[in-house]
């Protein structure tokens, strides 16, 4: 199953840290890519591709002008998943798409989701239904998702690894992918 993020609403003034940490948290539990809408914004993209540089993997990021015209080619071939307070509880559903074994779009709104949004979603799935953070609501929905698993992950050529450790900051970069 692959597994995407539809970020709606990209505003680079106002949010280039909660895209990009939207992002990040998406790339790191187990996303293969991102489309996002709103304002084009070369820097958050350049931000991803280095990250994929430094850290490995092959996170794919990309910019749609119609968000409407990404999710309806989406449905041709996979799910859409609404992250939304106003959902269904994801303990409620999140079993029945588990077994779902279509690629998956995940919808994170940004200031004002659209009405049409919550009728194309396959699942409209809430986290808590009080308000939070869409980086939180994404991060616990895959590791729901994955049931855990997209904390193994690991990344191809990273050029730089943390080794775990109980106190202290150990980080190897290899002159393999420099």
């Amino acid at each position: 199953m692959t597994v995407k993020i539809l970020r709606l609403g990209h505003r680079p003034s106002r949010d280039k840290r909660v895209t990009t940490h939207l992002l990040l948290a998406a790339r790191a539990l187990g996303a293969s890519g991102a489309i996002y809408t709103g304002v084009k914004d070369d820097q958050l993209e350049k931000r991803i591709q280095g990250i994929n540089l430094s850290w490995g993997g092959c996170f794919e990021i990309s910019f749609a002008k119609d968000w409407s015209k990404e999710i309806k080619s989406w449905k041709k071939h996979g799910k859409v998943v609404h992250l939304t307070m106003y959902g269904l509880s994801i303990k409620k559903v999140i079993e029945e798409i588990r077994r779902d074994e279509s690629d998956k779009l995940i919808i994170v709104g940004g200031a004002k989701v659209p009405g049409e949004v919550f009728n194309i979603a396959d699942w409209n799935v809430s986290i808590t239904s009080q308000p939070h953070s869409e980086v939180s609501a994404l991060a616990i929905f895959l590791h729901e998702l994955f049931d855990g698993n997209e904390l193994n992950l690991t990344f191809e050529k990273a050029r730089l690894r943390i080794v775990p450790q109980g106190q202290g900051k150990k980080v190897i970069e290899s002159q393999d992918n420099v």
